[in-house]
């Protein structure tokens, strides 16, 4: 989806390079350094082929010692330095170097698949259901929808229905006429007018009241909408991306959500897996988020995570998602304690334990089960300051959920 030019050294002394590209969503190919280059293609050089370089462009040190990564500045191309020790956070670090700034990180072939089902879809103005958990990065893909579409010239509005205050929804997303409520001094167009032309995410569909989605149906079918206190409808032209972080089917066929809307709303639907099932994504996401917040830690300088760090990233079961790697990633930038970022600057709930010598007895899966959660549970309560919301975001589940298992966590410390 994405060209990129690479240099015939850079294909010759790092072949693998191409497969990690093509992966991320990149179409790679392979040149001569003085060739013509196409319209706006970055090219991969090696950093003793700088002649034929642009701002544009990546130079390549291929040597040992400390990795070191020097972005664009000044008119000259950024500079990647590493060794075979740091092979795979370079690769990430070029791929989200080269790729533009609102296409979501991706490094999995699930998501490289996702992502260019994602481009048929753009170019097409049918209504998009995208489904997944929270943290999975549901925003960014329809962020993306947009900014491939022939809308991307027009406003993309983004709303959290679960934030919006319920008596003033309708309001809020139709418009309203001046004086059709207490407090109404004036009219207002609401977020479906403002986004006339471009595309509107309704972000947690789920949480409109039921009243609310015949409105939201009719405006769908019909291309207009009908302001609170107004008596003539309003056309609008509105690309609508819907999210939810629950099964929308399930939630329809229990009677809390219409059917029907469901039915319109589904027309391409999109499934975010979460991070642990696409474990290539995590090495692009960790290195498009140190490329987007370099300089802002406790140390100047670019904090390039060391193999074992890495390693410990793509162990762990993100039960947040990419938000939960994303507050892992700050943390570390600004408490680390060297210039890069090694395990110990890692904070992750429910880090493993180092294995005994000698184990009495096996432990029953169950049980090891059990004490992962509380360590993942004490982690994240630590995290956010002891705050239960907060906390139950962060690991995924209902925050009536946590203060079950925080419950029973008082139960066995009790029984001890």
């Amino acid at each position: 989806m994405l060209p990129v030019d690479m240099s015939q050294r850079v294909h010759r002394l790092l072949p693998d390079l191409a497969a990690w590209l093509d992966t991320a969503c990149f179409t790679v190919r392979t040149v001569a350094p003085d060739m013509p280059r196409g319209k706006g293609t970055p090219r991969i050089l090696l950093a003793e082929e700088i002649a034929h370089a642009t701002c544009r462009d990546i130079l390549i040190e291929w040597r040992n010692g400390r990795p070191r990564l020097m972005p664009a500045a000044n008119g000259f191309p950024a500079r990647i330095a590493f060794s075979p020790d740091d092979k795979a956070m370079a690769f990430a670090l070029i791929a989200e170097t080269l790729r533009p700034a609102r296409m979501p990180a991706v490094g999995d072939e699930s998501s490289a698949m996702l992502m260019r089902l994602a481009s048929r879809i753009a170019a097409s103005d049918a209504t998009v259901l995208v489904q997944g958990e929270t943290g999975t990065g549901k925003e960014g893909i329809a962020r993306f929808l947009h900014d491939m579409s022939p809308r991307a010239d027009k406003d993309f509005i983004a709303v959290n229905c679960a934030a919006l205050p319920e008596t003033m929804m309708e309001a809020m997303l139709f418009g309203h006429r001046k004086g059709s409520f207490t407090g109404a001094a004036a009219s207002s167009d609401g977020l479906f007018l403002a986004a006339n032309g471009g595309t509107l995410f309704l972000d947690e569909i789920a949480e409109l009241p039921i009243a609310l989605q015949a409105k939201l149906l009719r405006a769908l079918q019909e291309g207009e909408v009908l302001p609170v206190g107004a008596t003539h409808p309003v056309p609008v032209d509105v690309r609508v991306i819907a999210a939810c972080n629950r099964d929308l089917a399930l939630e329809a066929e229990a009677g809390r959500f219409r059917a029907d809307l469901y039915w319109r709303l589904n027309v391409m639907p999109l499934h975010l897996r979460t991070l642990v099932a696409r474990p290539g994504d995590i090495a692009a996401i960790t290195a498009a988020f140190l490329l987007r917040h370099q300089g802002q830690g406790a140390q100047p300088g670019f904090a390039w995570p060391t193999p074992a760090a890495l390693r410990r990233l793509c162990a762990h079961n993100w039960p947040g998602n990419a938000r939960e790697l994303g507050n892992v990633l700050q943390r570390a930038i600004v408490l680390r304690e060297g210039d890069g970022i090694d395990v110990g600057d890692l904070s992750i709930a429910g880090a493993p334990a180092p294995m005994p010598f000698a184990v009495a007895a096996p432990a029953r899966l169950h049980d090891v089960a059990r004490a992962s959660a509380m360590d993942a549970i004490r982690a994240a309560l630590r995290d956010t300051g002891g705050h239960r919301a907060r906390a139950a975001r962060l690991l995924g589940i209902s925050e009536r959920t946590l203060r079950y298992r925080l419950a029973e966590m008082r139960d066995l410390a009790m029984a001890v």
